[in-house]
């Protein structure tokens, strides 16, 4: 089968629109292998006009690494909530007074995916049902040209440093998690790291779960992460996606951070996540 494949940057820091593919069928090994080279270039792609279903975007997350296809079950530890990978709503719907889904309402901070784990998500893919007329657009941020652009004596300061990321899920803020709260998910990764594919450099961390710098004074490690999370969320780092029904976006987790703005509440929104995991990671951390 022949493709002409449409690739069109979204903005000048990041991303890509691909049209020309329909994702209801399966691919073929080179166009997967566009796919997969366009990802790693431009570290987010949108396939808008996209009518798929749960199995198609699983098919899809597959072409990127391991698909979290299973049933994605949240369970109590001690008094809070933790769960395995699998596929996910994000929704402020409400049936009988709960939430449908998860991440309902309002901003969130900026993240990346599974940072919380010891083995992060590798990328996310998202697909959009219902979209509110205005706001509930995600920010995304560069964490390669973030790294890039720090001064060299930054970059001197901070290289082999370690922090810990803490998640609380069901906090969308910084300042409404308690980092002391030992039942929360946890996990210790490099403030730098390699994108093993692209062998670029970029930084490794974000407002919402980033929490300290390992074996550094508390005063001296806060300061440090606040310059770091303002330096990463410049707008020149940053492109904001405003969602139209049907778009699937998919975003590497390893270089790039996101965040949601504010939405009606009275508007419904709702997008089905498939993470992509590495092809080892354990399905519960």
């Amino acid at each position: 089968m022949s493709l002409t494949i449409d690739i069109e940057p979204l903005s000048p820091i990041l991303g890509a629109s691909v049209r020309g593919i329909e994702l209801t069928k399966p691919i073929d090994d080179r166009t997967a292998d566009t796919i997969r080279d366009a990802f790693h270039r431009y570290s987010l792609l949108c396939f808008p006009g996209q009518e798929i279903s749960a199995g198609d975007q699983l098919r899809f997350a597959n072409l990127f690494g391991k698909g979290d296809g299973g049933v994605r079950e949240t369970k109590e530890v001690g008094a809070k909530r933790t769960g395995n990978r699998g596929v996910m709503y994000v929704s402020n719907i409400r049936e009988n007074g709960k939430p449908i889904g998860v991440l309902p309402d309002g901003e969130m901070q900026f993240h990346s995916d599974g940072a919380h784990r010891d083995s992060p998500y590798r990328a996310t893919t998202l697909y959009a049902i219902k979209i509110p007329s205005h706001g509930g657009d995600t920010l995304f941020a560069n964490l390669y040209a973030a790294y890039d652009a720090l001064p060299q004596a930054t970059k001197d300061r901070i290289a082999g440093l370690k922090t810990q990321f803490v998640y609380d899920y069901d906090a969308q803020l910084r300042s409404l998690t308690d980092d002391d709260d030992s039942e929360l998910p946890r996990a210790v990764h490099d403030l730098v790291r390699t994108h093993p594919a692209t062998g670029r450099k970029s930084l490794y961390l974000s407002r919402l779960m980033c929490r300290r710098v390992v074996d550094m004074d508390p005063a001296e490690s806060e300061a440090l992460l606040l310059e770091l999370f303002d330096h990463a969320e410049k707008p020149e780092f940053v492109y904001a996606h405003k969602w139209t029904i049907d778009d699937l976006v998919v975003w590497d987790n390893r270089c790039l951070n996101h965040a949601r703005t504010d939405f009606p509440a009275e508007e419904e929104r709702m997008l089905r996540r498939f993470t992509v995991s590495e092809p080892d990671a354990p399905d519960h951390e």
